[in-house]
């Protein structure tokens, strides 16, 4: 049997990227997937196609996981099509780079909004959902929550309450049958990446040589760890920060 036969998995953010990567990898692990999105309906269609084509169960549901209705209407539509939820994956996030100087109220809450309200919303839905028969929730937090970087203290600092969050919630549900973890990957080239001029810049060679393994992370990498979580090999990992990262040490 696969090691996610017979789940259902919602996975936030999932049009693209790392999320797109752990929806893939799951639906190849036995899953059926929702794959949610908030802009990129076309990007997440064309993630089901490819989870369809190679005999996988997917459909992609739209939902902004920072307003508390879109969030309802996400599980409801995954609960009808599906008829439970076992997983949820809070992939969906935002980032934005500025100094001190840039910074504005705006760009705050809608880092914070997404990042961090975001998942508390989701997983107060996912709680709701699993019932007596508990689940699995983690986190995609970042390096960056104990490696902050230059000119992203907002983004950081997120990444940083997120962890937070995983831990807490972790003996909040002592006794409930929920797991909880965060994943933190190092860099990972993906269309954010290449969209914010990282991929193929000095940023990313100073990555690169920092990072033992010596290369750049791809979706796949982060995807597989999420699998484990989320399967019965992980039975006894909770509320843990998973760094998935070749070794990074600095920026």
């Amino acid at each position: 049997m696969s090691k996610l036969e017979n789940k259902v998995a919602i996975v936030t953010g999932a049009s693209k990227g790392i999320g797109a990567g752990i929806a893939k990898a799951y639906a190849q692990a036995g899953a059926k997937v929702v794959v949610n999105y908030a802009s990129s309906k076309e990007d997440a269609e064309q993630v089901v196609k490819s989870i369809t084509e190679n005999g996988g169960t997917a459909i992609a549901i739209h939902g902004d996981v920072s307003k508390s209705s879109d969030v309802a209407r996400l599980f409801e539509e995954a609960k009808n099509a599906f008829g439970t939820v076992d997983i949820l994956v809070n992939n969906a996030g935002v980032y934005q780079g500025a100094p001190i100087e840039g910074i504005t109220e705006e760009g705050f809450h809608q880092q914070f909004n997404i990042n961090v309200l975001g998942s508390l919303l989701t997983i107060k839905e996912a709680v709701a959902q699993f019932g007596n028969d508990g689940g699995t929730i983690i986190n995609i937090s970042s390096v960056v929550s104990t490696l902050p970087l230059a000119m992203m203290s907002i983004y950081s600092a997120t990444k940083a309450a997120l962890d937070s969050i995983t831990v807490s919630l972790s003996k909040e549900f002592s006794g409930r049958n929920i797991r909880i973890n965060s994943i933190l990957p190092g860099g990972v080239q993906t269309e954010g990446t290449v969209t914010a001029g990282i991929t193929g810049s000095d940023m990313e060679k100073t990555m690169i040589a920092n990072t033992p393994l010596g290369r750049i992370g791809q979706p796949d990498d982060i995807a597989k760890v999420a699998v484990f979580l989320a399967s019965d090999d992980a039975t006894w990992i909770n509320g843990e920060k998973i760094t998935v990262s070749g070794g990074i040490y600095g920026f």
